[in-house]
C-alpha cells in the first residue's frame, strides 16, 4: 500500500475515466492521495473529489502559473475551503520563474506566497510548495515563515538547498522524473535525505516514470518512482513504499 502525495484528479486528462480510474486505485494498492489546486476552480474541484472517495483528500491554493487576475484578497476564499474537513494542506504554492518571467508578475508571486504560507501558519496547515527555477527566493521566503511546515514537491532543490529545508523541519517528495536517465540533482538529494523527511508522489497526469514517461500519469505508477528511490538508497521498495506511506500521514495528519 501506497501514498501518492500529489495528484491532480480534476485535470482534464482525466475526463474519459476519471471515475473508473479512481475507484479501481485502492485494489492496485492506493491507500491514501492529495489532490491539490491550482486556483479556486481546481481547488473546489479537489474538495468535491475528496468528499466521494474516502482514500482522497485535497489541498487548496494559487499555484504561481495561476495567478493571472488573482487578486490577495481571493485567498478569504482559500481560506473558506480550507475549512472543509477533507483539507490538509495549503497548496500548490510557490514561486515559478520558468513561466513568470516579468519583474512585475514574479514580484507578484512571491507577494502571493508569502501571503498563502501566513494562511498556511494561521490555519496550522501544511504548505505543498512548487519551486521552479526560483530556489532563492522561495527559501528566503520559507525562512520569513518560521512557524510554517511544508513539502517542496517534484523537489528540485540541490543537495545544499535541500540540507536547508529539511533543517527547517521541511519534507523532501519526489515524482517519476528521478527515474529519467537525465535527471540530475534529485538522486543526489535522494541518496542523502533522511527516509523520515522522504514523501512520494505523481503529479498525475504529469511526470510518468519510465518506462511510461510521456503517457498520462496516475496513481498506479508509484511504486516505479519508489523501486528507483530504493536502488538510490540501497532499500527494499517495499520499505520505502511502508516509511513514506507513514511519513504522508503524518504530514497531512491523516490518523
Amino acid at each position: 500500500m501506497y501514498f501518492d502525495t500529489h495528484a491532480h484528479y480534476y485535470d482534464d486528462a482525466f475526463d474519459p475515466d476519471r471515475d473508473a480510474l479512481l475507484a479501481s486505485l485502492p485494489a492496485r494498492g492506493l491507500a491514501l492521495a492529495v489532490c491539490p489546486g491550482c486556483d479556486l476552480a481546481s481547488s473546489a474541484a479537489s474538495v468535491a473529489l475528496a468528499e466521494r472517495y474516502d482514500f482522497l483528500y485535497a489541498a487548496v491554493g494559487f499555484h504561481p502559473e495561476n495567478l493571472e487576475g488573482a487578486a490577495l484578497a481571493a485567498l478569504d476564499q482559500v481560506r473558506a475551503l480550507a475549512a472543509h474537513p477533507r483539507v490538509r494542506a495549503i497548496g500548490e504554492i510557490g514561486l515559478d520563474y520558468y513561466w513568470v518571467k516579468t519583474p512585475e508578475a514574479r514580484a507578484f508571486s512571491r507577494d502571493f506566497f508569502d501571503a498563502q504560507l501566513s494562511l498556511a501558519e494561521e490555519l496550522d496547515l501544511p504548505a505543498i510548495v512548487h519551486d521552479r527555477d526560483a530556489h532563492k527566493d522561495c527559501l528566503d521566503i520559507v525562512r520569513s515563515h518560521p512557524n510554517a511546515r511544508g513539502v517542496f514537491h517534484c523537489c528540485a532543490l540541490s543537495l545544499e538547498d535541500a540540507k536547508v529545508a529539511v533543517d527547517r523541519g521541511w519534507m523532501l517528495s519526489f515524482t517519476g522524473n528521478i527515474t529519467f536517465s537525465n535527471a540530475r540533482r534529485a538522486p543526489e538529494v535522494v541518496r542523502w535525505v533522511p527516509l523520515d523527511r522522504l514523501m512520494l508522489e505523481t503529479d498525475a497526469p504529469y511526470m510518468a516514470p519510465e518506462p511510461h514517461r510521456g503517457e498520462r500519469c496516475d496513481s498506479s505508477f508509484l511504486p516505479l518512482t519508489a523501486a528507483r528511490v530504493a536502488q538510490l538508497k540501497g532499500l527494499e521498495t517495499g520499505e520505502v513504499l511502508r516509511a513514506t506511506l507513514e511519513n504522508g500521514k503524518r504530514f497531512f495528519n491523516i490518523l
